[in-house]
């Protein structure tokens, strides 16, 4: 399981309404600090005893901003190492966005590889070609440029949103899995993740992946509100 930003019990629901047992979850990793990412993490841990594997310095950070409670099973990692659990392997991928210490994560399971990546900061160098080599990838399509423009959110706000350390847009997620496309024409699918509920809408990020990338891959868009269908790589 990656990351801990709903309750516990929203998560145990939503994995059964898919057919899965939260008590059978291997591990929970964590990306980075922010609450919606990290809120549930003692949850998850005391309640279905998931061992979390997150960072150090993530660690520290989001203790300093919240209260977890008390934890139990700790690994760490460190942004660019490699991560064994059972018989996958998690590549850990660091990410300029505006946490402590954040990462993105590519599953592999020795035939198929699967990405992880949200709050990714901007298109880094490097991304494109991590991307290349998957065969599924949930994917960061955060805002719509010209509804973040016109939002009623303050200036700091939106530059910080768009801005290097912030997120990608609609386009820039396009256009990422177009030339990922173009280098390898491995991917399968991708679920578009992440969306703002502001500045961005469900028909508004497939429209724009659309335009850009045609029948290229298939996509799917990961719910705020409920379980995403069932995805297979």
């Amino acid at each position: 399981m990656f990351d801990a930003g709903i309750s516990g019990k929203r998560a145990s629901e939503r994995l059964a309404d898919v057919g899965e047992d939260i008590n059978q979850v291997d591990a929970l990793l964590i990306s980075h600090d922010h609450a919606d990412h990290v809120s549930g993490l003692g949850i998850y841990q005391r309640k279905f005893g998931l061992p979390v594997y997150v960072s150090s310095l993530t660690l520290d950070t989001a203790r300093r901003k919240r209260s977890l409670g008390q934890l139990g099973e700790i690994r760490h990692f460190k942004p660019g190492e490699t991560v064994n659990i059972g018989h996958v392997s998690i590549e850990t991928i660091p990410t300029p966005h505006d946490a402590a210490d954040g990462s993105a994560f590519v599953v592999d399971d020795g035939q198929r590889r699967l990405g992880i990546f949200t709050d990714l900061g901007h298109v880094f160098d490097g991304l494109i070609e991590v991307v290349s080599t998957l065969d599924a990838v949930l994917l960061e399509s955060n805002y719509d440029a010209n509804m973040l423009a016109t939002s009623s959110y303050p200036a700091f706000l939106k530059e910080r949103i768009s801005g290097p350390q912030g997120h990608i847009s609609n386009t820039e997620s396009a256009r990422v899995l177009l030339a990922a496309a173009g280098v390898s024409g491995k991917i399968r699918w991708a679920c578009l993740g992440h969306l703002s509920h502001e500045n961005n809408t469900p028909q508004a990020a497939m429209a724009e992946h659309k335009s850009i990338l045609g029948d290229t891959m298939g996509l799917y868009i990961a719910s705020r509100f409920g379980p995403t269908e069932f995805m297979q790589v």
